[in-house]
């Protein structure tokens, strides 16, 4: 309507955040401030995901896809270049701390990585989980990996969260709350506990997400962060708006693995395939199946994202739907 850009929008504040939205714990001059300063980039780092099933090599694919994309984490380095990383645990320690050195083989023979680990809601207390990272500080195969670790995603599950405090474990690490954010109190009460990170999800909301960088930014003590996870977000709107988000945001990487699951723009019509390809040569690359994210040096091109409209530069065809039942 403004005939401006997502970013623009919100830097103006056009988007509304002030008066009886705002929480009692932040000023709205503050917020206004905080949002007239943010800056997109022009690119972000993709922090791919190992899953607990991943091949870590070639000689571990069991059933192969064959559809000419990576398969394995050797691979994935290969074609995209990452160097951001998040490792999933399993809460079986022996089965975790053989996984962790199979992956540091492969991520050690790069110059230079980082990583974030997610606990996934796997651990049952936080002596358990003090007793894997005893281990892999007493492991010299994991030494540059543990060095390289950024911060440690939720390790309990939603049910104990909350009741759970990290004690002397968040002195070793950064720890962020993913699941259990669910509501505007959750990062205050997560505080308590000794968590200092929280992540941003398009799917929560884009207004949760902005609340969150702008108390982050105007907190009195240091050490509170943001971070940029994942839900699947696949080609075309879905990731470009939260590309764009967690650019504006300030977030120099964000997980990206959507495009592993989702075959390009699936299901879209191949004008509405190439309207998108076309509005954004930077972000995608041609496949079979229509565009794909293109990942380059690790890192994603997000330059066309400040068009009009909301990191959009083309819509779905809305004619092609079909409704829900």
């Amino acid at each position: 309507l403004a005939g401006i850009s997502f970013f623009d929008a919100v830097c103006r504040n056009l988007i509304g955040i002030g008066g009886h939205m705002l929480p009692g714990d932040i000023d709205a001059n503050a917020a206004s401030a905080v949002l007239a300063s943010l800056r997109p980039e022009s690119s972000i780092s993709a922090r791919h995901t190992i899953g607990l099933l991943d091949p870590i090599t070639e000689g571990d694919i069991v059933r192969p896809v064959d559809d000419g994309l990576p398969e394995n984490l050797e691979a994935v380095i290969a074609r995209y270049g990452n160097r951001w990383f998040k490792i999933k645990l399993s809460g079986a320690i022996d089965a975790d701390l053989d996984r962790l050195t199979r992956i540091a083989t492969v991520l050690d023979r790069l110059p230079d990585y980082q990583v974030t680990v997610d606990g996934n809601e796997q651990f049952a207390a936080a002596e358990q989980l003090g007793a894997l990272l005893a281990q892999i500080e007493a492991m010299p195969r994991l030494a540059r990996l543990r060095a390289a670790i950024a911060f440690i995603e939720q390790p309990f599950s939603r049910a104990i969260t909350m009741e759970t405090p990290l004690g002397g474990l968040a002195a070793q690490l950064p720890f962020l709350i993913d699941e259990s954010d669910d509501g505007d109190g959750a990062f205050a009460r997560a505080r308590g506990l000794g968590y200092t990170g929280v992540s941003s999800k398009t799917c929560k909301g884009i207004y949760r997400s902005l609340l969150k960088a702008i108390r982050i930014r105007t907190a009195t003590v240091p050490g509170p962060f943001l971070s940029g996870e994942d839900l699947t977000c696949q080609a075309g709107l879905a990731v470009q708006q939260d590309l764009a988000l967690v650019s504006l945001l300030g977030l120099s990487h964000v997980e990206r693995n959507g495009h592993h699951y989702v075959a390009g723009m699936q299901g879209a019509p191949e004008a509405e395939k190439t309207r998108f390809a076309e509005a954004h040569p930077g972000l995608y690359e041609r496949g079979p199946d229509g565009p794909r994210l293109s990942i380059r040096d690790g890192r994603i091109a997000i330059g066309s994202l400040g068009a009009v409209g909301y990191a959009s530069g083309a819509l779905p065809d809305f004619e092609a739907m079909e409704p829900l039942s």
